[in-house]
C-alpha cells in the first residue's frame, strides 16, 4: 500500500509541476529574430514591433523614453506601433510580459541592445544577389579590411522553403554589424549598395538579404498573386503533399548518390591512385594530350560523361618554395578535387565557382611537382572554362599551368539527370523568405535575378511587375522604391546580329520600368562572357545606389540612368533615335565609331549598321538597307563592344524599336 500511495503522490506532483512549467512555457513572450540586438528600424514612418505570448498578457515596450502597452488576443499574437523616428542610435528596447491573474507564473522581460534607425533595405534574387563579399576576397581584399561602420547591418534570412502556409517567423538569423569578420558573410551587391547609401546620406542602413540562387521569380510570388498564371499555381498546389516531397528529395538522393558511388568504384584508375598522385615516374605514355583550358569533346575521347583524371608537371622555383600559395584553375565543369605532389589541396563540387585553393607552405618543391585533378562531369559538356587564369602564383611569381596536360578517362558514366530542386518551384520562397518579414517596415527593395527565367522571356514581362506588385500589396506601404538589375552580358559574342532570349529578358526588365519607382542598373559592360556570376559587384552596387538617389531619396538634379530608348524616326535610308536620360550628352565610350547597332528592312534581316552621335540623337544606317524599318542596339546574349553612353558614364540599356 505504501508503494502505491507513494507512486500516486509522485505522479500527482509531477503532473501540477508540468502545468506549472507548461503555463510557465507559454506565457513567455517571444520575438521575431528580425526583432532582435543590433537591428535597424525604419525611419520617418511608423513602425509595428510585434511577437508571441500567452492569451490575455499584458504586453509593455519601451523605447526611447516612451512605453507602448498591448493585450496578447485570444492566439497569443500582439503588437505595438511606434511613431515616426528619426535616424540615429543605439538605442535599448525593454518589452515586458506581466503576470496576470489567470497565469501567475507567466511573464518576462526581454532587452533587446544596440538599435539603429535608418533606412532599411530589402536585397533579394537569385545567386548574383547571394554571392558573399567573401567569395570575391582576393578582388575586394582592401574593401573588407576597411569595412568597419557600425551604421551598416545585414541579416541573413535562412535559406527554407513552405509550400504550406506563409511562415510568421524565420528558424534563426541575427543581424550583423559590418566589420571585417562580418562581411565575408555579406551578400557582396547589398553591401557595395549599403555603403554607398551610407556614404551619401550619412544614416544607419540595414540590408536584409533573401536570396538564393537559381531561384525564378516565380517562387518570389504569393499564392494569391500565383493565381493569374495557373500552371504556376497548380505546380505550387501539388507541392503542398508533403509526402511527396520527401518521396521527390530521397529518389533524387539515391539517384544521385548511386551515381557518384559507382563512379568512384569503377574509375579505373582509382585503384593506382597514389602512383598517379607522386610518382614523377609514372607511365602516361598510353595517356590522351589535351590543353588547358578547353573541353574534351574536342578530343578523340568526344563529349562523355564521368570520371577523367588530368596530370602535369611543372617547375617550380626555389623563390616559390616554403611560401604562401594559390593554384587558380579557372573554373572547371562540374566538380574537381586537386593534389600537389601528392597532397590534397582543395576540391569543388559544382562548376560555378572560381577554382581558387591555398597550397601549404610545405608542398612546392623546387624543381618538378606533380599537379593532378581529378574531374567528374554528370552532364553536358566537361572541361576547363576558357580566358580564365590558370596558374601557380605567390605574392612575386607565377607558374603558368595553360598548355597540354596528360588526361585518361577513368570511368564513362551515363548523363546524369538533374535534381527536381523543390526550392525553386512557384510560392516555396515567399512563404518562406518573404512573408515573415511582411509586418517589418522597409525603405525599399533591391533585386538581381532573371537569368533563371530566361528561357521564358515574354512570360517574365508578366511575372516581374506581378511579382512587384504583389510584394508592395503584402507590405501595405503603398509603391515602395524598387530597384533591379538588368541581365549583364553572358555567353560567346556572335559575330552577326541574331536573336536572344537573355536580350528579350532584357527588354523584359526594361518595360517594367512602367511601374511607379522603379529604377535599372544596366550592366552589359561588367558581366563575364565566361561566368553566369561576374566579380564585378561593386560598380552593380553603385548603379543601384544611384538609382536610388533619384527614386527614393528624390534627388532630381542627377543622371542616375543610362540612355533609354524612347522613339524613332525613318528620315530616307536612316532613322534617327531619340532617348531619355541622355544626361549632358551621349558618347561613344572609348571614342571611335558606335558600335552594336544593326538595322532592318520589311523583311526583317538585321545587319550590322553605321550610328552616329548627332545633338542629343543617334542616326543609324547601312548601305545594304535603302529602306529601313527598325533598329537594334547591344541585342545579343553578350553585346561585346556596345559602346553607348550618357558622359556621366552610364551605359545605354539594350533595345529594339520592332516587335518582330
Amino acid at each position: 500500500m505504501t508503494v502505491t500511495f507513494l507512486n500516486a503522490k509522485t505522479a500527482i506532483c509531477i503532473f501540477v509541476l508540468t502545468l506549472l512549467l507548461s503555463a510557465f512555457s507559454f506565457g513567455q513572450v517571444r520575438l521575431p529574430k528580425l526583432i532582435s540586438d543590433g537591428m535597424v528600424l525604419q525611419r520617418d514612418t511608423q513602425l509595428k514591433i510585434w511577437g508571441w505570448s500567452a492569451k490575455g498578457e499584458n504586453i509593455s515596450v519601451s523605447f526611447i523614453n516612451n512605453t507602448y502597452k498591448t493585450t496578447a488576443d485570444a492566439d497569443g499574437n500582439w503588437s505595438v506601433t511606434l511613431p515616426e523616428l528619426k535616424a540615429g542610435g543605439p538605442y535599448t528596447m525593454q518589452i515586458k510580459a506581466s503576470r496576470s491573474k489567470a497565469r501567475p507564473l507567466t511573464g518576462n522581460e526581454i532587452t533587446i541592445n544596440n538599435i539603429m534607425v535608418g533606412d532599411v533595405w530589402l536585397c533579394s534574387g537569385q545567386s548574383n544577389m547571394e554571392h558573399t563579399l567573401g567569395s570575391f576576397s582576393w578582388v575586394y581584399k582592401k574593401e573588407i579590411a576597411n569595412s568597419t561602420n557600425k551604421y551598416i547591418r545585414e541579416f541573413h534570412v535562412p535559406q527554407k522553403f513552405d509550400f504550406d502556409e506563409p511562415q510568421k517567423d524565420f528558424q534563426s538569423g541575427s543581424w550583423k554589424e559590418a566589420n571585417p569578420e562580418n562581411v565575408p558573410a555579406y551578400s557582396a551587391v547589398a553591401y557595395f549598395f549599403g555603403k554607398a547609401i551610407y556614404d551619401k546620406y550619412k544614416v544607419p542602413v540595414g540590408l536584409i538579404n533573401s536570396s538564393l540562387g537559381g531561384s525564378p521569380v516565380e517562387s518570389w510570388i504569393s499564392e494569391e498573386a500565383l493565381k493569374s498564371f495557373p500552371a504556376y499555381y497548380n505546380e505550387a498546389r501539388i507541392f503542398k503533399d508533403s509526402i511527396l516531397i520527401k518521396r521527390i528529395e530521397a529518389s533524387d538522393s539515391r539517384r544521385i548518390g548511386d551515381w557518384y558511388n559507382l563512379s568512384t568504384e569503377i574509375d579505373k584508375e582509382y585503384k593506382d591512385r597514389e602512383d598517379i598522385l607522386t610518382s614523377p615516374t609514372f607511365d602516361t605514355s598510353d595517356w590522351l594530350t589535351m590543353k588547358i583550358p578547353g573541353y574534351w569533346a574536342d578530343t578523340k575521347v568526344g563529349p562523355i560523361n564521368g570520371v577523367l583524371w588530368f596530370r602535369k608537371t611543372v617547375n617550380i622555383p626555389k623563390s616559390m618554395v616554403g611560401k604562401e600559395a594559390k593554384i587558380l584553375l579557372g573554373r572547371i565543369v562540374d566538380a574537381d578535387s586537386v593534389f600537389i605532389n601528392g597532397k590534397f589541396i582543395g576540391n569543388t563540387t559544382y562548376l560555378y565557382p572560381r577554382r581558387r585553393y591555398d597550397i601549404p607552405t610545405d608542398v612546392l618543391k623546387e624543381g618538378e611537382n606533380i599537379v593532378v585533378i581529378r574531374v567528374i562531369n554528370n552532364t553536358g559538356i566537361g572541361g576547363f572554362v576558357l580566358d580564365k587564369p590558370y596558374e601557380i602564383d605567390t605574392d612575386k611569381d607565377t607558374v603558368d599551368l595553360i598548355g597540354d596536360w596528360k588526361f585518361k578517362v577513368g570511368d564513362i558514366m551515363p548523363s546524369l539527370a538533374s535534381q527536381t530542386f523543390i526550392r525553386w518551384k512557384p510560392l516555396g520562397l515567399y512563404n518562406a523568405m518573404i512573408a515573415p518579414l511582411l509586418n517589418y517596415k522597409i525603405k525599399g527593395s533591391t533585386w538581381y535575378q532573371g537569368e533563371s527565367n530566361a528561357e521564358m522571356p515574354i512570360e517574365y514581362r508578366k511575372l516581374f511587375p506581378a511579382m512587384i506588385n504583389d510584394w508592395r500589396e503584402k507590405w501595405g506601404e503603398g509603391n515602395f522604391p524598387f530597384l533591379f538589375v538588368q541581365l549583364p552580358n553572358f555567353m560567346e559574342a556572335k559575330s552577326e546580329p541574331s536573336e536572344s532570349n537573355w536580350a528579350l529578358l532584357r527588354e523584359a526588365q526594361l518595360m517594367t520600368l512602367s511601374l511607379p519607382k522603379t529604377g535599372m542598373a544596366v550592366t552589359i559592360d561588367i558581366g563575364e562572357w565566361n561566368d553566369i556570376h561576374p566579380v564585378d559587384k561593386l560598380d552593380v552596387g553603385n548603379r543601384l545606389a544611384l538609382a536610388a538617389e533619384k527614386i527614393a531619396y528624390g534627388e532630381n538634379n542627377i543622371v542616375y540612368s543610362g540612355p533609354i530608348y524612347k522613339s524613332m524616326k525613318v528620315e530616307g535610308n536612316k532613322i534617327v533615335l531619340t532617348f531619355d536620360h541622355v544626361g549632358s550628352g551621349l558618347m561613344a565610350k572609348g571614342g571611335g565609331e558606335l558600335k552594336y547597332f544593326s538595322i532592318a528592312g520589311k523583311d526583317k534581316k538585321f545587319v550590322w549598321a553605321k550610328a552616329k552621335i548627332e545633338n542629343y540623337k543617334v542616326v543609324v544606317w547601312s548601305d545594304k538597307v535603302t529602306n529601313p524599318v527598325a533598329v537594334r542596339y547591344a541585342w545579343a546574349d553578350n553585346p561585346a563592344g556596345a559602346n553607348l553612353y550618357n558622359k556621366e558614364g552610364l551605359p545605354a540599356s539594350p533595345f529594339r524599336t520592332d516587335d518582330f
